[in-house]
């Protein structure tokens, strides 16, 4: 029985693509919703309140800001353009996370937008411009926690090939990461090398910027976010021996000893078999990472040796 006999390999055939995962619908929903009623029928009230700035976030302990500055943005260009992303990019992380925490990823990395804003501000590397200093200056967007999506789908799967919006070319997932990071770069240095000249935008691609990086840590190290702390972390406590029937503990006349077999099976990776097999069942095998990609290929393999 070779490995595409499988049910599970055969379900790509029938699942024709997964349901949008409840989080990422949530946050999807939140972003339009806020920015077209606060448009439409608040006169921008809400985005005032909730802008961040450095400022009223820590002067004036409005703390909050750190995530409501994240459902709030200044155009509908900006809103449409992070509703893509958070499309595209939000359930692939969901999968991989779980809902909880990727609901935590994805903030996190849009605080630490606001805090490498923050710092950049503060130390004065960014350059001011126009009536309002520095640490007045509002920042609204979700483009911190998209460019933390963006990132982590290419530290998991960097060779998947994306074809942008801009850019008809299809390109790697490592490509389109490392352009994004490349342009906030760019932006930062060329204004502050200006003074505003050729760039407008640097505060906000200082935000993209800590995102991204956060992102990648988290990524780097998902024990951070507790993925993963349930498992056993050494080998032998990662295997379980056989319950021993009980006519295997009777003594054998003539034996000195009672019979006892050492078997041992590995139960952490057939659960993380199974915990692939109820993904596909759930979201579909399009779903899966490299990685669970490879552990099934693994456990086809093992089951077709004599």
């Amino acid at each position: 029985m070779g490995a595409q006999d499988r049910e599970y390999f055969r379900e790509e055939r029938r699942v024709a693509g997964p349901a949008m995962p409840p989080v990422t619908k949530v946050l999807l929903i939140s972003i339009l919703a806020i920015y077209f009623v606060d448009m439409l029928f608040l006169g921008n009230k809400v985005a005032a309140w909730g802008c961040f700035t450095v400022e009223s976030a820590f002067k004036e302990a409005r703390i909050w800001e750190l995530l409501t500055f994240q459902f709030l943005h200044g155009s509908v260009g900006h809103v449409i353009f992070n509703a893509i992303g958070l499309y595209f990019f939000g359930p692939w992380m969901e999968r991989w996370w779980g809902r909880w925490r990727f609901l935590g990823f994805y903030l996190l990395c849009g605080v630490a937008g606001a805090l490498f804003y923050s710092l950049l501000t503060v130390a004065g590397i960014l350059p001011e411009r126009g009536l309002l200093p520095g640490v007045m200056t509002p920042l609204v967007g979700a483009s911190a926690g998209i460019y933390g999506l963006i990132v982590g789908v290419a530290f998991l799967n960097p060779n998947a090939r994306v074809q942008l919006l801009f850019f008809p070319v299809p390109i790697t997932m490592r490509t389109a990461a490392l352009g994004f990071i490349g342009i906030a770069v760019a932006v930062i240095l060329g204004d502050i090398l200006t003074g505003g000249i050729w760039f407008k935008n640097s505060g906000g691609e200082a935000g993209h910027l800590g995102g991204a990086i956060l992102g990648y840590f988290l990524m780097k190290f998902p024990g951070l976010l507790r993925k993963g702390a349930g498992k056993r972390s050494s080998r032998a406590a990662a295997t379980a021996k056989i319950i021993r029937p009980r006519e295997f503990q009777r003594k054998i006349p003539g034996a000195g000893a009672k019979l006892r077999p050492r078997s041992e099976v590995d139960i952490d990776a057939a659960s993380e078999v199974d915990r692939v097999l109820d993904k596909i069942a759930r979201d579909g095998l399009q779903s899966l990472t490299e990685e669970e990609r490879k552990i099934l290929h693994r456990a086809a393999d093992a089951y077709d040796k004599p």
